[in-house]
Formats: C-alpha cells, structure tokens, sequence
C-alpha cells in the first residue's frame, strides 16, 4: 500500500454520515472498520518512517550533527504532509477499497 498515491484530503472535510453508513447499515459499524483500517495504515507509516530514519541513527552523533542533517529533516516534513491515517481509511471505505466481514452473520450450524 502507498500512502503517498492516495487521493484522501489531507485537510479536514465534512462528511455525510448517512452516506458513509449505507455500506453496513450501521454508523458505528462503519466507524468501527474505518478506525481499524486507520490503526493498520499508522502502524505501516510508522513502520515505513522508522526504517527511513534509521540510516541516519548512529550512536556516536553530536548535537549539531542532528539539527544538520537535511535529508533527515526532509523525510520527516514528507511525512508529515501526508493526510491522516483516519482521513486515507476514510477515503478508502468510501472508494470500496477495504474488504470487511460481519462476524456476527456466520452460516447456521447443521
């Protein structure tokens, strides 16, 4: 998945909520597989940062070499230019891009 590709607005946006519940029926069940996508995709971002910065990591850098390093403070304004993981989770349900399932509708026991 790449975050960077995606179409979410990276600015806050009123939504229609009974829209966004006609999928499931429900709104709290619509907020509840919204919410588990955006935890999903932070944990990859964070994940996907980490492994960025950590070329940079060394144990033997000096104050000034930290506040110095370009590349390290442009990766980090990238990201944080990024729209938010509820807003991409958001923008994929809405697009059908999230595969849910009801636990609750399970085939009737024989």
């Amino acid at each position: 998945m790449d975050v960077k590709k995606s179409n979410a607005p990276v600015t806050t946006i009123t939504r229609d909520i009974r829209k966004l519940e006609d999928a499931t029926g429900n709104i709290y069940k619509t907020i509840a597989i919204i919410s588990k996508r955006a935890n999903q995709i932070s944990s990859e971002i964070k994940e996907e940062l980490d492994s960025k910065l950590e070329e940079f990591s060394s144990k033997t850098d000096t104050l000034e070499e930290v506040y110095e390093n370009a590349e390290q403070i442009e990766i980090s304004r990238m990201y944080e230019r990024l729209p938010k993981p509820a807003s991409i989770a958001t923008q994929e349900f809405i697009e059908n891009k999230i595969y849910y399932r009801d636990s609750s509708e399970t085939a009737p026991v024989q």
